[in-house]
């Protein structure tokens, strides 16, 4: 199985366009990746079939996902690569942007959203004891009152 990055003059558009298979299974998963500043990380594409087994297992499927990486801060002096690079996934009619350093920080971003139980997103905000207001809140209250 072959997961080197197609040619740029390949790809529609001048991007780097690249589609993983899982497995050489009848059904064939894959995340589909773009990357206008370069090719993912040896790291991020060993890890990338866990978390498309741990899409699978939740029920998602990693055909409808598409992952773009884009340089995040305005071109660097000569020499130097971007500090961030901005990270957007579509799935469906949603999608949704993250910021992060490296590829292996995002995937394990995304990888954290894809496992995480709807139980935890939907959790009601914990309750704040409200405090009487201090003297320095009453002093500006007081000065706030018309003459």
């Amino acid at each position: 199985m072959n997961r080197r990055a197609q040619p740029a003059d390949q790809a529609g558009g001048g991007l780097a366009a690249v589609s993983f298979s899982q497995c050489e299974e009848a059904a064939a998963v894959a995340i589909i990746l773009h990357s206008s500043v370069g090719a993912f990380s040896d790291e991020f594409m060993h890890k990338l079939p866990s978390v498309e087994r741990a899409m699978v297992e939740r029920g998602l499927d990693p055909s409808d996902f598409v992952i773009s990486k884009d340089r995040a801060s305005p071109s660097a002096p000569f020499g130097t690569g971007p500090f961030f690079y901005q990270y957007t996934v579509s799935f469906g009619e949603a999608s949704f942007t993250v910021t992060e350093p490296t590829d292996v920080r995002f995937l394990d971003y995304f990888y954290q959203r894809c496992i995480s139980e709807e139980e935890e997103e939907t959790k009601p905000m914990p309750k704040v004891c409200r405090r009487p207001p201090g003297l320095v809140s009453r002093f500006l209250h007081w000065m706030a009152q018309p003459i």
